[in-house]
């Protein structure tokens, strides 16, 4: 049988590689394997037979609904993501995560009052983090009945009830002693970085290894109107409170497309731990899967949150051998398919060098999506309500 290479049979039919095993994915193109047990390989024939019918279409209409909502939070660039105006890079580096929530809901970093705190809620302990904290979030709603308030001062208040009572009420892994949060001045006491430490590792932190938790939380307070954030945007018009509207995005944020790309991508890591990037990629490949932790939506080149994150992880040394693996799956990932490290990989890596359970990085991201969450709560609060109602087209 007359073969090709993945790059010849992308460039016979004019795509990138990606697609190319896009095609491979939804069973439009089969895929062999070489002889060397680790080249993919393509009949040429059906190469030929693809490229002279033309690229293949899903659906004669679009996959995707576009809607512009005009927003003051956050914009995405190819530099990376700023918060009002603010490169998150930098707040990352330098702010705790309070200070950027506060900077979401308020404008101002100024006068950031620590800690925060919220009462004690219980929660089962054998459940993954996002059910944990939808459980948590309902009891803390409980607890606060109301009247709820939409200026932006009233939901920053709640914001903060909420934030500091979800981590609190996770179960403690180690000790319990709460790490201070080592940025610019003097170590920050009970910060949210600390005590969701202990919550995801019953180790120590190494030296400089909080602050990489809290440059993820800052990194992951937002992020555009990914499809959990547009469900609070749509609980918000309703004029839903802002537990509700928090409750609306855990819901959508537990989908496997979404929340639990992390654990899929810790799953990778500790494969290639195993048996080896290449043979760990290659597989995933064989199966036709998408390789988690690689490629954005948004972006075409790295993910900018994970630069930050992997760079502030190779500053440490006990993250050393993990980012070496992060690394070497990423050269593999970048040669087979074109894809670069999002930041799904970064949170994978982080939970790795910790002995942080598998989900970790999902509880992480949702602790810090409430933040940006509430922030366009604020926003939807003051838009008329109800303004979300899109048309249906009965097709019989």
């Amino acid at each position: 049988m007359p073969t090709m290479t993945a790059r010849e049979a992308a460039q016979r039919m004019g795509v990138k590689v990606e697609t190319l095993y896009a095609y491979v994915s939804r069973g439009l193109l089969r895929r062999d394997v070489a002889p060397d047990g680790r080249t993919s390989v393509f009949d040429r024939r059906e190469v030929e037979a693809l490229a002279l019918r033309g690229r293949p279409r899903q659906s004669s209409r679009s996959s995707s609904i576009d809607l512009l909502i005009e927003t003051h939070l956050t914009e995405l660039t190819p530099q990376g993501v700023r918060y009002r105006g603010v490169r998150a890079d930098d707040l990352a580096r330098t702010q705790p995560f309070e200070a950027v929530a506060e900077l979401l809901w308020s404008g101002s970093l100024a006068g950031v009052r620590l800690p925060w705190r919220a009462p004690t809620v219980q929660v089962p302990d054998d459940v993954d983090p996002i059910t944990a904290l939808q459980v948590a979030v309902a009891l803390l709603g409980a607890h606060d009945p109301g009247p709820h308030g939409t200026g932006a001062s009233e939901v920053a208040a709640v914001g903060r009830r909420m934030i500091a009572g979800v981590v609190d009420s996770l179960p403690v892994a180690g000790d319990g002693r709460c790490p201070r949060l080592a940025l610019a001045g003097e170590p920050i006491r009970s910060t949210i970085a600390g005590r969701l430490w202990t919550r995801l590792s019953s180790r120590r932190p190494p030296p400089g290894m909080l602050p990489v938790v809290n440059a993820a939380l800052v990194l992951l307070a937002d992020h555009d109107l990914a499809a959990s954030t547009f469900g609070v945007r749509v609980a918000a018009s309703t004029r839903a409170d802002p537990y509700a509207a928090v409750s609306a995005g855990l819901g959508v944020l537990r989908g496997p497309l979404h929340g639990r790309a992390s654990v899929l991508a810790r799953r990778l890591l500790a494969d290639a731990d195993e048996v080896g990037a290449t043979r760990a990629v290659g597989a995933i490949l064989r199966r036709g899967e998408h390789v988690p932790g690689f490629g954005h939506t948004v972006y075409t080149d790295v993910d900018p949150r994970a630069t930050v994150l992997l760079a502030m992880l190779a500053a440490v040394p006990a993250a050393a051998r993990m980012v070496h693996l992060a690394d070497d799956v990423s050269a593999v990932t970048m040669d087979r398919v074109g894809q670069a490290a999002n930041v799904d990989l970064a949170l994978a890596a982080l939970g790795a060098a910790n002995a942080m359970a598998d989900d970790a990085g999902e509880a992480i991201m949702s602790v810090a999506r409430i933040a940006g969450w509430l922030a366009h709560a604020i926003e939807e609060y003051q838009e008329r309500p109800l303004r979300f109602r899109p048309r249906a087209l009965f097709v019989p």
